[in-house]
């Protein structure tokens, strides 16, 4: 076999871990855009010292080897990323101001296709969703790197205990201390979201909800946005450190200093393992629509408990293949809109 063969068979054997080890870096640093260099600085280590690869493992527990490295070596400099809930109070709507904070402050949302490797079994694909979700990776933020690191390969992936320590260079006592430790340190919060209950697919409830929420948002309606939201729901807009909470709150924000968003567009999309939404606000001298934010709802008993926006348009809709603008509707063309 020829060298150029050699090389398109590595290519593609490294290819078929990507989706997986950019689930795994994701759930480990909190950020898509690091995750993904993560993994990319994990092919390219695979690559330049496979002929060091001997075999020992399979090529999967190799590369998780190297992409825990990477991980861990990125964690050391202490990042930890957050959600304004874990920063501070939540702020009356007389108070709402619109502070962003640096881009490496926030927990950063992720398209499913690019973390959820397609899978047979129902309750797996179940356990992936769940693991991606806000609340989910917001808890593992509080642990250290390595128990991080244990929790993820031991809970979510289901390695085995030997297995987790040969990856770590360390023994299974070692391993299982660390993953009561992070057990214990998840089970001590409780975290916004924690409680969403979203059925994978959707069932027909909770897809009612949805498109009742895309009627009252579009429509902005907000006696019908207001049934919709939970009293303890909780609005989100990362760069901003600004969120508020309850119904009142929210859909006062939002005719008040969101009221720019009247008459906006919502297009689905799927994200972190949860029902969300492309939002493109009105541009009155083009008639069309500009890329707003990519919306994360969470849900529980019937109502949205969890309603967040991450703004930063130039980042997230190319993540996640969209557009950063729409055309004019044609009934609304016609109807001189």
């Amino acid at each position: 076999m020829s060298d150029t063969a050699t090389t398109t068979d590595l290519d593609v054997r490294l290819e078929q871990h990507r989706t997986e080890l950019t689930g795994y870096c994701y759930r480990m640093l909190g950020s898509s855009f690091e995750a993904e260099d993560a993994v990319q600085d994990t092919m390219v280590r695979a690559w330049r010292s496979f002929d060091k690869f001997e075999g020992r493992s399979s090529l999967r527990s190799w590369l998780y080897r190297i992409a825990t490295n990477v991980c861990l070596d990125m964690l050391s400099a202490g990042n930890k990323r957050a959600r304004p809930m874990d920063l501070t109070e939540a702020t009356p709507l007389a108070q709402a101001a619109l502070s962003p904070r640096p881009d490496h402050t926030w927990l950063e949302p992720m398209p499913d296709a690019r973390v959820l490797p397609s899978v047979e079994d129902p309750a797996e694909a179940a356990v992936a969703k769940e693991t991606v979700r806000l609340a989910f990776m917001a808890a593992l933020q509080n642990l250290p790197a390595k128990q991080r690191a244990v929790l993820i390969l031991r809970e979510v992936l289901a390695w085995k205990a030997s297995e987790v320590a040969e990856l770590l260079d360390t023994s299974v006592a070692s391993v299982n201390s660390a993953l009561q430790r992070a057990r214990a340190t998840l089970a001590e919060r409780q975290e916004p979201g924690a409680d969403a209950a979203v059925s994978d697919p959707l069932d027909e409830e909770q897809q009612k909800l949805l498109e009742r929420y895309v009627a009252a948002f579009e429509g902005y309606d907000m006696t019908a946005l207001t049934a919709l939201l939970h009293e303890d729901a909780i609005m989100t807009m990362p760069p901003f450190d600004l969120w508020l909470a309850g119904p009142a709150d929210i859909t006062g924000f939002m005719t008040t200093l969101g009221a720019s968003c009247a008459g906006s567009r919502l297009r689905p999309v799927q994200v972190n393992g949860l029902p969300g939404f492309a939002h493109y606000k009105p541009e009155p001298e083009t008639g069309g629509f500009s890329a707003w934010a990519v919306q994360v709802l969470e849900i529980s008993d019937g109502r949205i408990t969890g309603f967040h926006c991450f703004l930063d348009t130039k980042r997230w809709f190319p993540l996640f293949g969209l557009p950063l603008t729409l055309e004019a509707e044609a009934d609304e063309v016609q109807q001189g809109v």
